[in-house]
């Protein structure tokens, strides 16, 4: 074990279903979570983002991540000092459950000696937490296609990017509970609905590897869970439809939200711009920011 030295984690937040891509499709940003663990007393030190949310006990994700691996390696958990420094906006939709519980398997991974590969800190991490299109961004970096398969379980490919692009977020205030919006889409859908997303996603992964950024307007068009999900967060698509007119390539809910992004490579604070003022006028505050898509996963620094 590897237990005489502190380990340092860093993890990207992530923006999940770009639209169309429901559940499978997400990219990784440049915004970063770092989990520092020593060995001591059990704390949880957590400044930054959701330190007042955050539990500080073995119900934190962090915490899971960890004994995830020292299970599967039929191990007690060590005696460890978590501490945070957070970055992700906490609850906004933009992966930093994800970015908790990856840290947690990569800096188990290492304390224990276990020498898991990528692959498999992916496979326990889309486990935990149901699906791949945060947690294989988060690990790999750009952008990442999961599925899974009934036989074979999780499969995944990276979607190498044309050219850079930034990502404007406006998010905003409001928290809106995953599992509640989840809850809120239908368990089932129209052969139409289906068969607009399924195009679109097709589209989507095209365009952003041939460099046609002007189809991702029509590629992140969504039927599947942006409309429900608009009964109860009523300003969005006009956010969406604000970022466009600002200049946008596309824009579109990260996650189950609140955070909505727009896709850009020019006028990203007029485009921000657009998005807050209109989100003003739903009676929604937040913020705005513009930040790359990282080409980088998560590292582990001794």
């Amino acid at each position: 074990m590897n237990m005489n030295k502190k380990i340092t984690v860093m993890v990207p937040a992530t923006s999940a279903n770009m639209g169309s891509g429901f559940d499978s499709i997400g990219i990784a940003l440049d915004l970063w979570n770092e989990l520092t663990i020593t060995p001591g007393d059990f704390t949880f030190n957590i400044h930054g983002e959701g330190e007042q949310e955050l539990p500080k006990d073995e119900s934190n994700l962090i915490y899971l991540g960890v004994k995830s691996v020292y299970d599967l390696i039929g191990k007690p958990v060590p005696s460890l000092n978590f501490f945070c420094n957070n970055n992700i906006p906490f609850s906004r939709g933009l992966g930093s459950s994800s970015a908790a519980i990856i840290s947690g398997l990569l800096a188990g991974n290492h304390i224990s000696g276990s020498k898991l590969s990528n692959k498999k800190i992916f496979h326990l991490a889309a486990d935990i937490e149901g699906h791949a299109d945060n947690v294989a961004p988060a690990i790999y970096g750009g952008c990442s296609i999961g599925i899974k398969d009934e036989k074979n379980g999780w499969v995944i490919d990276n979607v190498k990017i044309k050219s850079k692009l930034n990502c404007v977020i406006f998010i905003p205030d409001i928290i809106l509970n995953t599992n509640e919006s989840r809850m809120s889409l239908p368990s089932e859908i129209s052969r139409s609905d289906a068969v607009h997303n399924i195009g679109r996603a097709a589209l989507l992964v095209n365009s952003l590897i041939s460099g046609n950024y002007n189809l991702l307007r029509f590629a992140t068009q969504d039927k599947l869970h942006q409309k429900q999900r608009s009964k109860t967060y009523r300003a969005m698509p006009y956010i969406i439809e604000a970022a466009i007119r600002g200049g946008a390539y596309c824009s579109f809910l990260s996650g189950s939200g609140s955070s909505i992004i727009a896709l850009s490579d020019k006028r990203e604070y007029t485009i921000g711009y657009e998005m807050a003022e209109t989100a003003r006028t739903f009676g929604v505050n937040g913020k705005t920011m513009v930040i790359p898509i990282s080409d980088s996963g998560a590292k582990v620094k001794v």
